[in-house]
């Protein structure tokens, strides 16, 4: 049984995406079987590991109003032990489409539920809003992370994001946890970066990952590329602060399957 993961944040701009790719492909390489879910009509993670949107026959919104089979929408990747199930921008409309369809919030859980038993672990995607595909994200997940990129107003809807959490738990995933709190954009140059770090862990306390991701070159070039930081370049400060987050979550799981956890530098 895989442990499914959504990263949610309403806010823009903070490195969700970003975060998806890369902790999903992180755990590929640590030889966890994974899936990536792209549940944002954006369809960034879909461009972002190598794939065109434009081209995508079946994607998560097929699967969602056409009840087609997962299996049939889900594309290998170039990196081993990582699928995809892609977005494409007709998600827009599923939400709307989605209004009148009965136990409406819990379709992505069927889908994701059809399939779990062939993966480690289901990282989702979710779009930057708290809306229908979010919130069904939500229902489908054993857990979330949210990112928070360490800049000005980096707490800015993060209680409106936590009480959607809160209603998800009471009414329909009961089973709901927060998996962390994830900085991102982390600059050790600047004051405002720290200050921030501070600021986070002094209100959530155990909820922040120990792994910050900071800010690299390399990591925002890879979806240029269609790859993630870890294909682009192994010995990148980003793929190793990826590397170190799947660790991290391998850990607070305990799901170690191997020594490969202790054999990569850490930062």
């Amino acid at each position: 049984m895989s442990k499914i993961i959504a990263l949610a944040n309403q806010k823009g701009g903070v490195g969700k995406t970003t975060s998806s790719i890369n902790l999903a492909a992180s755990l590929a390489v640590l030889e966890y079987k994974t899936l990536l879910v792209d549940a944002d009509p954006q369809a960034n993670s879909t461009s972002g590991i190598g794939f065109d949107p434009r081209a995508i026959k079946n994607s998560i919104y097929e699967c969602i109003i056409n009840q087609v089979d997962p299996r049939e929408a889900i594309q290998k990747t170039e990196t081993p032990n990582l699928d995809l199930l892609p977005a494409h921008i007709d998600l827009v409309g599923a939400e709307i489409e989605m209004i009148n369809l009965a136990g409406r919030e819990y379709k992505m859980k069927e889908i994701l539920g059809s399939v779990r038993d062939e993966y480690d672990f289901i990282i989702i995607d979710c779009s930057p809003s708290l809306g229908l595909i979010t919130i069904n994200a939500l229902t489908a997940a054993d857990s979330v992370i949210i990112p928070v990129q360490c800049e000005y107003f980096a707490l800015e809807g993060l209680g409106k994001l936590l009480n959607t959490i809160k209603i998800v738990q009471s009414r329909l995933n009961t089973a709901l946890e927060i998996e962390g709190i994830l900085l991102t954009m982390y600059d050790v140059r600047l004051r405002l970066s720290n200050q921030v770090v501070e600021e986070v862990r002094t209100h959530f306390e155990d909820m922040v990952f120990d792994t910050i991701i900071q800010r690299n070159t390399r990591l925002s070039e890879a979806p240029s590329f269609g790859v993630s930081v870890i294909m682009h370049d192994a010995n990148s400060k980003g793929a190793i602060n990826y590397l170190n987050l799947a660790r991290e979550i391998v850990r607070k799981n305990g799901l170690i399957k191997n020594e490969l956890q202790e054999s990569t530098e850490t930062v």
